[in-house]
């Protein structure tokens, strides 16, 4: 299949042997990470190295599989769940597959079936069941799945990091992305033809995220001190919460599958749990019921609203409205420590533990007591010896 246009990127089927052949077996001591990346339920996740991809499942930490190439590495390594397609873009150096490519894996055929080549490097890929979403420095593509028909494009502000976020539930549809503006979110609803653009911070985006089920977001800026969570629904903003006063490289943004908490790692060596006063199902006469039709005679009711109490305010909330805001701003439950030098990301199980992942190949997973937030380190894993590329600096 080829689609041609001066704008837009070609598909087609692939017929790269480089899945053919079997894999190659590296020395551990050889491998470099160059990304980390979990699923989209959280129960696996990968580490993209310098010759190739290895999966993981987080609940009894066994290697699902790995393949390795000859070729180079890759920097991006999207999964689908736990199916056996994943999408992946090589690194700079990869001479099979090149950082403008998005190569479509299946493991069990053990090759790459079809690819989408583009005229500058992808910046991020996003997989649902139904769609493929390719982020780009200034564009976003969305495929069908099953035939690669480009079915919608977006225009971003300049987006290095290809920030981008979908939802995952069969019957809703919630794609998110920086706007046009600085310190713009756009949110499209695809199934009911709506779009809508927040102002969410003054500073360029630099990270985002969205509940599986699309209804809450959660955004924060280079800036890095405030997190603020929005209704995606009508734009609303529900919270706002402090991770500190210096300026930080946030590094993630997660909710926990039930949304009562949400996790923030940084460049500043610390993961912070919010306790979250917003809900998106359930609820009372006090809460905003906003119901979508969806196709299919598939209503979304997306229950939003604000809940009382919860979160840690700080010393000075009591003088809210005489002091500077940072002074009532809402503080953290619970803070894990990781070392600074390496770039972490932090997620929640099922049963609310904060699994952390780290550039330097290491597994982290704490439980924290609900009643006195005292945490409890259950237990660290290094998952492989492999380091990080060092950096050469011209003398």
């Amino acid at each position: 299949m080829i689609i041609s246009s001066l704008e837009q990127p070609h598909s087609q089927q692939s017929t790269a042997s480089s899945g053919q052949s079997g894999p190659e077996i590296a020395d551990d001591n050889e491998i470099e990470l160059l990304s980390v990346s979990w699923n989209q339920n959280y129960g696996r996740f990968a580490f993209g190295t310098s010759n190739g991809f290895r999966i993981y499942n987080c609940d009894s930490l066994t290697e699902a599989f790995r393949r390795d190439f000859n070729g180079g590495g890759f920097r991006i390594v999207e999964m689908l769940f736990h199916c056996n397609f994943l999408a992946l873009v090589g690194e700079d150096t990869n001479t099979q597959f090149p950082p403008n490519k998005v190569m479509i894996w299946d493991d069990h055929q053990r090759r790459c079936t079809y690819e989408l080549t583009f005229r500058s490097h992808v910046r991020g890929v996003k997989l649902r069941r139904d769609l493929i979403v390719v982020v780009l420095e200034n564009k976003i593509y969305v495929y069908n799945f099953a035939d690669l028909k480009l079915v919608h494009q977006i225009e971003t502000l300049s987006n290095p990091k290809g920030l981008c976020c979908l939802s995952y539930h069969s019957n809703t549809l919630v794609l998110t992305c920086p706007g046009i503006r600085q310190g713009e979110v756009r949110i499209e609803h695809p199934f009911l033809k709506m779009k809508k653009f927040i102002s969410a911070h003054d500073s360029q985006i630099a990270c985002m995220t969205l509940t599986l089920n699309g209804l809450l977001l959660a955004t924060a800026s280079t800036k890095g001190t405030l997190i603020r969570i929005f209704n995606t629904n009508d734009g609303t903003r529900l919270q706002e919460v402090r991770r500190g006063l210096d300026r930080a490289d946030i590094y993630s943004i997660s909710f926990s599958p039930n949304e009562r908490w949400l996790a923030v790692s940084s460049d500043k060596g610390t993961v912070h749990v919010f306790s979250l006063r917003v809900k998106a199902a359930g609820g009372d006469a006090s809460t905003q019921l906003v119901a979508a039709q969806i196709p299919g005679n598939v209503k979304q009711n997306a229950v939003v609203s604000a809940k009382t109490g919860g979160n840690t305010n700080s010393s000075f909330h009591f003088m809210k409205g005489v002091l500077p805001k940072c002074f009532s701003s809402e503080r953290s439950s619970a803070q894990f420590h990781v070392p600074e030098e390496r770039c972490h990301i932090a997620a929640f199980d099922a049963q609310d533990t904060v699994m952390i992942l780290g550039m330097d190949g290491r597994y982290c997973s704490y439980d924290f007591d609900l009643e006195s937030i005292k945490k409890l380190c259950r237990n660290t894993n290094r998952i492989t010896p492999a380091r990080r590329r060092a950096k050469k600096k011209d003398k």
